[in-house]
């Protein structure tokens, strides 16, 4: 069991990256290949897992297991997740997020699992600060670029952290550390400014695929809007920064009430497929995250089997996803088998869609249209 579990986890992320790079190479859409890289690093992480429970752990691949698991797999995800979303006022959670992270970072600097960090917390809250303006900034303005500032940070954490990992001094013996309870590896052998770059990219990116794929739900189901807002920026800016603070109460709340319609709605065969698609891959972000919390509190019991269930519901969200299925292919080819039909109502909602003066939430739908969102979940066309 414990070889079996890292091992199925890793061989379900590393098919599901595949499908992935596929998917890109057919209709080259940026999250398609941020999300790849996103699984492989999943995928490499509980590989390393796996080859330590059968042969025991070395230094090696233990730094090799926290550069791709601890450090890049959150974040790579979640960055994939604003590509998805960059047409829409998702920017402003991704730049709260970042602050989050930001904040984190700088509050747990002197605890004694961080010491010789020196300057990086204020560094990383300093940066943290500027992109996060900068990010909401360019949501405002409707700017779908704001995912470029997001790519370049994790660019910029991939290569640091790489360079830091490969260059660190040997580990203290055994050269790794692993829970003494369960044996699942803990990042106690790393040093502090060394574990000081997992905070910022696993709450930024975890919270992003986990909120990015609730929003993604949320904008596809038929809606009950108990609490209106709008965060069209050509409003008087008092209003728009009233209308802000309130749609962080109000889309949870139109959440919830809108449950029971979305129900219904799939009993009736009427629910878009994105719906329940979406709902599966925010299961598969809230597991893996939950068991990274725990085990950063000392319990490691759920590790393996909140990795496990966090790659098999983002597989079977993925599956479920119309986009999927569009056709039958086989993989790295252009051989086709079947079309399905397209999505009732896409044509529909492109022409109110348009009317409205609002972009695709999902960029992958363009070529026929998306379910439209409201003015305070999309971007005005420029």
């Amino acid at each position: 069991m414990p070889v079996l579990m890292p091992t199925v986890t890793s061989l379900l992320a590393f098919v599901f990256a595949l499908m992935l790079v596929d998917q890109w190479r057919e209709r080259r859409h940026g999250f398609q290949i941020v999300w790849a890289f996103g699984m492989l690093c999943y995928a490499l992480g509980s590989g390393a897992e796996a080859l330590a429970a059968a042969n025991g752990w070395n230094e090696a691949l233990y730094r090799a297991w926290y550069l791709t698991g601890a450090v890049w797999t959150a974040g790579w995800l979640g960055l994939g997740t604003a590509f998805l979303l960059g047409r829409t006022r998702f920017g402003y959670t991704y730049a709260v997020l970042l602050l989050l992270g930001a904040f984190v970072t700088f509050i747990i600097r002197n605890s004694p699992t961080y010491a010789g960090a020196g300057p990086l917390p204020v560094l990383y809250l300093i940066g943290g600060i500027i992109l996060a303006l900068a990010i909401g900034v360019e949501t405002y303005f409707g700017n779908p670029r704001w995912t470029w500032f997001a790519a370049g940070a994790m660019v910029i954490v991939t290569i640091l952290s790489l360079v830091l990992v490969i260059t660190a001094p040997p580990l203290p013996p055994p050269g790794y550390a692993v829970s003494p309870t369960t044996g699942q590896p803990v990042g106690d052998a790393m040093p502090g400014y060394l574990r000081l770059l997992t905070p910022m990219p696993n709450i930024t990116g975890g919270l992003s695929l986990l909120l990015g794929a609730l929003f993604s739900a949320y904008v596809f189901m038929p809606k009950k809007r108990v609490l209106p807002y709008s965060l069209d920026p050509n409003q008087p800016g008092d209003h728009f920064l009233f209308n802000l603070c309130i749609a962080i109460v109000a889309v949870p709340v139109n959440f919830v009430v809108s449950l029971p319609g979305a129900f219904r709605a799939l009993l009736a065969g009427q629910l878009h497929s994105r719906v329940p698609a979406t709902i599966l891959i925010a299961f598969g972000a809230f597991f893996p995250v939950v068991a990274d919390s725990l085990s950063r509190a000392g319990s490691t019991d759920l590790y393996g089997l909140g990795k496990l269930l966090g790659v098999v519901f983002l597989f079977a969200g993925f599956l479920v996803s119309s986009e999927v299925f569009r056709e039958v292919r086989i993989p790295f080819t252009n051989i086709r088998f079947a079309t399905r039909r397209r999505e009732r109502r896409l044509r529909k909602d492109a022409a109110v869609a348009a009317a409205r003066g609002l972009t695709a939430v999902v960029a992958d739908a363009a070529p026929t249209g998306a379910a439209p969102a409201d003015a305070g979940e999309a971007m005005p066309r420029r």
